[in-house]
């Protein structure tokens, strides 16, 4: 195993923002911000963003949103420019959304420059939180948002809520013997009868160290106990907030028992088939694409 991989930067990473911190203690400051003719807002509808014809992001200013933006979000600053994200409740009735077009981030983010898809994915995860956070988890009453997005509050029982970021482990396990074969696996659900193959991946459970949810979740799915494990590289998934967190590892097993409940196959493939599959001419193997960590995983690995 080596632990090399290529310098880029993953999708969805590569936010140029400064997220200013010390602007969010503030929220006079933060007020005057959000009302100045420099800042910039980036639309969204049902956490869908606005792009432009040529697949960019499409800013505004305060005064182009409509009347259903509510509450917008600090993103940060880039240069003296105060940068902001709102969410909208628009339907296709509504006029205002004749001024917009809507795409899912996930479609935007293939035609988006790696600093807009990472502002995306900030934006997105950010929006979402709030979405789903508009009340306390301890008393059950409202709460209210504050530093610019970064924290809501519940005035019953001063409770602070935070932004949380879920850590996922994926991992591509190779081999011990000569490491030509690599462990890829595809789960139940709508890709189950396709040749779709990814590597496999789990959350890291509480009071587990990364190492410790890599061996786990391979034991889980492939039954295949993992010795040495290595950082790769990480890359943000906002749908909603995980953190997909890359590792390389060396099998200590050879016979895969698959988890039939999750998983609908788990296999050893060869370095010649992966590299085929990377090229598309494989007809028995998919893997995914390049806004996917799981590519350059399989990637490194194939050509290293």
């Amino acid at each position: 195993m080596q632990n090399t991989y290529e310098n880029f930067t993953h999708t969805f990473a590569g936010n140029p923002l400064d997220r200013s911190q010390h602007l969010r203690r503030n929220e006079q400051t933060l007020s005057a911000l959000a009302a100045s003719a420099a800042a910039k807002y980036l639309p969204f509808n049902k956490l869908k963003v606005a792009t432009t014809e040529a697949g960019a992001l499409q800013w505004c200013a305060l005064a182009q949103l409509p009347k259903q933006a509510t509450h917008p979000v600090f993103l940060g600053m880039l240069e003296d420019t105060p940068h902001f994200a709102v969410n909208m409740a628009l339907e296709e009735s509504d006029s205002d959304i004749n001024n917009f077009t809507f795409t899912d981030c996930r479609v935007a983010a293939s035609t988006l420059s790696v600093a807009e898809a990472g502002i995306v994915s900030q934006a997105r995860a950010l929006l979402d939180w709030h979405n789903r956070n508009p009340y306390c988890a301890q008393c059950a009453q409202p709460t209210r948002m504050g530093r610019g997005g970064l924290v809501r509050h519940c005035d019953q029982c001063e409770r602070h809520i935070f932004p949380r970021t879920d850590p996922v482990a994926i991992m591509l396990i190779q081999d011990a013997q000569d490491g030509d074969l690599c462990l890829l696996g595809k789960s139940q659900g709508r890709m189950a009868n396709s040749n779709f193959y990814s590597a496999l991946a789990g959350f890291v459970d509480q009071g587990e160290s990364l190492e410790e949810a890599v061996r786990r979740e391979v034991f889980e799915e492939a039954g295949i106990r993992v010795g040495n494990v290595a950082y790769h590289s990480s890359q943000p998934w906002p749908f909603p907030s995980s953190l997909m967190i890359g590792c390389q590892g060396i099998a200590l097993d050879h016979d895969i028992v698959i988890d039939p409940t999750e998983m609908a196959d788990v296999a050893w493939f060869s370095r010649a088939d992966v590299r085929a599959g990377l090229e598309g001419t494989n007809p028995e193997l998919r893997v995914p694409g390049p806004q996917a960590i799981a590519h350059h995983l399989i990637k490194t690995w194939a050509y290293s």
